[in-house]
This record gives structure tokens, sequence and C-alpha cells, in this order.
């Protein structure tokens, strides 16, 4: 098990251009910041600020894979229409998992479950967990419990939805689960700006106000992380000399196979290793993430 307290932002790199896929350096960071800007609570480390602006919000993202396994974020979230607090899981083929805090419902989170990038017409697969007791004012556990054959969601402890594998199976057979190696990630982003689609903004709590009080005064918006703490639980044991997973070629499932092997994560090797990049084979529906090409590094 693995917790980090987020006051240690030297395990942060500034940008993907820095961090480049390189996790075997000594003093490789767990995170990089992909858009935004951070900040600490007090001058000794305190919690970690995510800021908001005009200028656009903050992502960041572990700079390792996990497959399968239990992430705990303790945080606090936005309080402001049009503003979206997230603790998610993402994949390089979309497969994603979420926690979110859309606008000012500081009483309620939503979770939500993606297969590759798929939205389901007509109906959707996120559920809204109400009950809660303030959002921005007070910390909570909000945890992903990601598993082979289920999924549950958490807070603080306590079970609020469990998604069966065999539930998303469609009439073609095709399960619609998440099921691709990812990384862990935390953003605040506007969703109440212009050129946002309309449902885009009407989830997010409607169109951002520049001039709250509470922006005015500390010349953003932001949310708030204490720590994350992260378990794996690999579907196949490692073996000594194991630093990555590759794609190999689809499964009858639609899915791609997800090898366990010993290849270089940098950027730079992307398609001088060829023998043990096999992804090409598998038709991504979407372009691939910057990190690592086709061949990502395991998360601790």
């Amino acid at each position: 098990m693995y917790r980090y307290m987020t006051g240690m932002l030297l395990r942060m790199v500034c940008s993907d251009y820095w961090y480049g896929g390189n996790v075997s350096h000594p003093h490789f960071a767990d995170w990089v910041i992909n858009t935004g800007k951070i900040l600490n609570t007090n001058s000794s480390g305190g919690d970690m600020i995510m800021t908001l602006d005009e200028t656009g919000g903050t992502h960041l993202s572990s700079t390792r894979y996990m497959h399968y396994g239990k992430i705990t974020a303790r945080m606090k979230t936005g309080r402001w229409g049009g503003v979206v607090t997230a603790f998610i899981m993402m994949s390089d083929v979309r497969d994603e998992i979420d926690w979110e805090w859309p606008g000012d419902a500081v009483t309620e989170g939503q979770t939500n479950y993606f297969w590759q990038g798929y939205v389901p017409e007509g109906t959707s697969n996120g559920h809204v967990e109400t009950g809660l007791t303030d959002t921005y004012a007070n910390f909570h556990d909000y945890t992903i419990d990601w598993q082979l054959k289920t999924l549950t969601w958490s807070i603080d402890g306590k079970v609020v939805r469990t998604l069966n594998e065999a539930d998303t199976v469609d009439k073609q057979g095709v399960s619609h689960f998440p099921n691709t190696p990812s990384r862990v990630e935390l953003s605040i982003w506007p969703a109440g700006i212009d050129g946002m689609a309309a449902g885009t903004v009407q989830w997010g709590g409607g169109m951002i106000n520049w001039n709250d009080p509470d922006y005015k005064a500390a010349g953003h918006f932001y949310a708030i992380v204490r720590s994350i703490t992260i378990e794996c639980s690999d579907s196949t044991e490692r073996k000594v000399g194991v630093t990555a997973y590759t794609y190999s070629l689809n499964t009858s499932s639609q899915t791609p196979g997800i090898k366990l092997v010993n290849a270089s994560t940098l950027l730079s090797a992307v398609g001088n290793d060829a023998e043990t990049i096999e992804g090409n084979s598998y038709s991504i529906r979407v372009t691939m993430a910057t990190v690592v090409g086709l061949v990502i590094s395991l998360l601790w």
C-alpha cells in the first residue's frame, strides 16, 4: 500500500515534457502536473490546493499505471456553479472510473464509468450519491475499489454503489467493464465557460461567476487534497524484472490483451523496441495519451 501526503511536492513534475515516461530515475516523480497550478496550504507543506482561474483549471496524473486495486482520495471539493472537481481513473484507451462533484451541489457526489470512451445512447452510467455533509467544508475519503469482476465506490468507508462486470455485458456478449491499466487523475476544471456544450454547462451548474467573492478573495477557485492511498491488486502475478504493461492482440471481447513485460517506458524508446510493442495491432478509438505510447509503466 502506498500513501501520498500531498504536502510533498518534491514528488511532482511540472509537465509531461519533463516527465517523458521516465519512472526509473532515482528521483522520478509520482505525479505530473498536466495543466494548471498547485499550491500548499501553508509554508511547511500542508495540504495541496488545485486551482482554477480564467486561464483554465488544474489536472494531475500519476506517473505510473495500475491494473486493478483500491484508491482513496481524502479531499475537499469546490462549491461554485460551473466548476467541477474530479478524482478518476483513466486508461490510454479511455476506460474511465469517476468520482465527480459538479457545481455548487455540496451535499452530493457523482459516480460514473466508461468503457473505451463509449457513451451510451439515451442512458447514462452515472449515479448521484446524496446525503453527504458539506463536501467543500469537510474532508471525506472517496474510494474507488476496482477489481477484476466488481467495481465499488465508497464514501468514508461506506459503500454507496457496486457494479458487477457481468451486468455490463451487451447483447453481443461484449463486456463494457473498465479493464485496462489506468492512471490516477485529480482535477478541477471549468464546465461553465463559453465554448462548452450546453449539456455540459447545465450539468456543471451553469456559467462560472468570475465575480464570486471567493474568487475575488483568493484569485482562483480551488479544491484541496490531503492524501491519496493506493493498494494494487494485479490480476496477473508479477515476476522479477517486470517493469511495464503492454497491449497485445485484440481478444474476442473487443478488448486488448494486457501483458507484463520488461521494456522501457520512455517516450524516446517508443518505436525502437518494436519487439516489445505489440499494440499496433489494436485499433485505438481515440488518440493515445501522450505518456509512454503503448508500453506503460507499472504502478508500484
